[in-house]
């Protein structure tokens, strides 16, 4: 009994389905709605898309309204090369977001931020639609003593500063020992001056602030803060330099959200202990950033926090990697995706179990009357008698009738290859002699 697909896959069977065909198969679920992120319009948009083509559901896409003309590309090329019937692109802002979650969905994936997030989830609820939240948080990099500073600085202040800041697992806040903090201002200036030149506002490759509204969200992020680096803005051009913070208190304004910016706070901790608690004590991040030679303290910061994902000696890599599901946890998120996790997460994973209608005679045991035999057979097999010693036992038992009623079979056979082989020994020991 043979009726599996290519794509569906056998599983493990137990004593009474070992004759019989178990397997899982995918199936799509139906329509799924993708609602895709401002800050990297183009490819959170399409990777998820991409999951949900290859796992055979149709899809409404909802590019983000802030990023205009990614949406424009997205509306006029997708009809190009997808069937419009089975894939749309719907346009618009809150109002026609809003309406779009009206309706009823098999799958929803929502990547933005928190408040929105709750926003969806709540309208997904009336309809007891599934989904995947891909939202951020404030993503601890936590920087060792024993580590190579001028490289971790450099993978910082490149993970940092990419996007301007704009990246949902950027690293938001760096946690260091006291005696470290001036070095790492100094070598982030270093970077910075390194990457941009000598005015960054000129680099071509320093982004800007997607809008006016988030300029100034960032900007009232630095009020009452000890910069030690940067704090240039230019609200015309939705300018804000890169700036880093030092003695930062945790309770303030800038430590309570997602930065989502060219804004680098720096907290003291006295040791790996203290950080740990640090993390602990806040949501659970999307990612977490360990920089240290030291493997049995990265094992431990790993071992006793909770993030979506850890990059340990660098940043945002984790992303680049198809392999590991890409997603949050907690209010960070739920859900993940990126490469065969987006297919699963876009698939039912269905159970099917093939039985034939013969051997009726081995499900007495679960038919009515009941006795106290059938009783005693099912602990036998079911609870703790069945241990390794008599499983042992039954099989070798098992083992022993096939191989003689295999053997009863063959007989007249192993007896020919026998004497040949008999015959073989012979004359190599004959040769040998001579």
């Amino acid at each position: 009994m043979k009726n599996r697909l290519p794509a569906d896959f056998p599983v493990k069977k137990n004593l009474f389905t070992m004759l019989d065909e178990a397997y899982v198969q995918p199936e799509p679920l139906g329509v799924v709605l993708i609602i895709g992120a401002w800050n990297y319009p183009f490819v959170l948009t399409l990777h998820p898309l991409v999951g949900a083509i290859a796992a055979g559901n149709a899809a409404i896409i909802k590019p983000s309204e802030l990023s205009e003309n990614t949406a424009k590309i997205l509306t006029k090329l997708l009809p190009q090369y997808l069937d419009q019937h089975l894939y749309a692109v719907i346009n618009g802002g809150v109002e026609e977001t809003t309406e779009l979650l009206k309706h009823r969905f098999d799958y929803i994936l929502y990547t933005g931020n928190a408040a929105v997030g709750k926003i969806v989830m709540e309208a997904a609820a009336k309809h007891l639609t599934p989904m995947t939240l891909e939202l951020g948080g404030k993503s601890p990099c936590y920087v060792d003593k024993d580590c190579d500073l001028d490289v971790a600085c450099r993978r910082i202040t490149w993970g940092k500063l990419m996007n301007c800041g704009q990246t949902c697992i950027a690293p938001d806040y760096v946690l260091c020992d006291a005696s470290l903090q001036n070095q790492i201002v100094q070598k982030i200036k270093e970077t910075v001056k390194e990457f941009y030149g000598e005015n960054v506002k000129e680099s071509p490759d320093y982004e800007r602030i997607i809008n006016l509204r988030h300029f100034k969200r960032l900007q009232s992020l630095l009020d009452g803060q000890k910069i030690a680096f940067g704090g240039d803005t230019d609200e015309a051009t939705r300018y804000i330099a890169p700036t880093i913070l030092t003695d930062v208190d945790p309770k303030s304004k800038v430590m309570q959200e997602e930065i989502f910016g060219p804004v680098l706070p720096i907290v003291s901790v006295k040791n790996a202990d203290e950080a740990i608690n640090f993390i602990n004590e806040r949501e659970k991040p999307l990612a977490l950033y360990i920089f240290s030679h030291n493997n049995k303290l990265i094992k431990r910061m790993i071992d006793e926090t909770s993030s979506g994902g850890v990059t340990v000696n660098d940043v945002i890599m984790h992303f680049t990697l198809n392999s590991l599901p890409f997603g949050g946890v907690g209010s960070s998120g739920m859900g993940a995706y990126h490469g065969k996790h987006s297919f699963d997460t876009f698939s039912h994973h269905r159970s099917c179990l093939l039985k034939n209608l013969k051997r009726e005679g081995a499900n007495k045991l679960r038919y009515p009357p009941n006795s106290q035999s059938k009783v005693n057979v099912a602990k036998f097999l079911l609870l703790k008698q069945f241990n390794k010693g008599k499983f042992g036992l039954l099989l070798l038992t098992f083992l022993c009738a096939a191989a003689a009623v295999l053997f009863k079979k063959y007989q007249a056979v192993l007896r020919r290859k026998a004497l040949l082989l008999c015959v073989i020994v012979h004359r190599l020991l004959r040769s040998n002699k001579q």
